[in-house]
């Protein structure tokens, strides 16, 4: 039975919204695990049906239903006859979008004129959906490529968390060591103007000590100074002194 274009979409995104809830909880069930670093995207050959795909595959949805020739019911069926296509090489890949670990495909085999829509989280198909119709081959692309944007958000945001989380401890451990650093230069430095300070004080106790020293030996230097004076005073008296006069203790009257 063919569908409008406006029916299809409609139904696809009614099993988007059922489909996204068993996502959810298959996201959570996983251990963590880091999205895929650029370039190590695992090759389509490589990629394992989901070890839980039975229970995930056991409910169809409504877009299942819409063509009962392409129901979930069979989509371990279709798990295996797509890895066994993709292994012999028998397949063409149209479209592939990567959404953090998840990602949908497109793929085409042209013996059949026969599309293949695979729904995979890292290296583990999820569903695959094998239709001959171009148009709903397209649109549950779409909806897989939409549900790869959703479920992936809450790892992209994790993946941005621990980025930014990392990012925090390096700038928190830097800062550390450079307190640390500087903590350690100003022990040093108060260390230093301790000693400084000590040596400041003891100086200006010298010092102290010295002018008193200088002052007493001043003191006594003059005293000494005035007792040579008198002597030497005491010593020349009644030498002649400069001018030939003789030194005299009193005044003498001639006759």
């Amino acid at each position: 039975m063919k569908y409008p274009l406006i029916m299809r979409r409609a139904m696809l995104l009614a099993a988007s919204c059922v489909l996204l809830p068993h996502a959810v909880s298959a996201l959570a069930a996983q251990s963590a695990e880091a999205a895929l670093i650029a370039g190590m995207r695992p090759a389509m050959s490589t990629l394992t049906p989901q070890p839980d795909a039975g229970a995930t595959t056991a409910t169809p949805s409504a877009a299942d239903a819409s063509n009962p020739g392409e129901s979930a019911s069979d989509a371990q069926g279709n798990v295996a006859d797509l890895m066994q296509m993709i292994h012999d090489a028998r397949l063409s890949e149209l479209r592939t979008t990567y959404n953090g670990s998840y990602g949908a495909s497109l793929f085409f085999y042209p013996q059949e004129v026969t599309y293949y829509i695979a729904l995979f989280q890292d290296k583990h198909f999820w569903r695959v959906i094998k239709t001959e119709n171009a148009d709903r081959a397209e649109a549950v692309y779409a909806g897989f490529a939409q549900q790869t944007a959703q479920l992936a958000e809450v790892e992209i945001r994790r993946l941005q968390l621990q980025a930014q989380k990392a990012y925090i401890e390096d700038i928190i451990a830097t800062s550390q060591d450079r307190a640390k650093r500087l903590q350690a230069d100003l022990d040093v430095a108060r260390t230093q103007q301790a000693k400084v300070n000590d040596y400041q004080r003891q100086t200006e106790g010298e010092a102290v000590t010295l002018h008193a020293e200088k002052e007493r030996a001043q003191a006594q230097l003059r005293q000494v100074q005035n007792e040579v004076m008198q002597l030497q005073r005491q010593t020349e008296f009644g030498l002649p002194m400069q001018g030939g006069l003789p030194m005299q203790s009193g005044s003498t009257n001639r006759k």
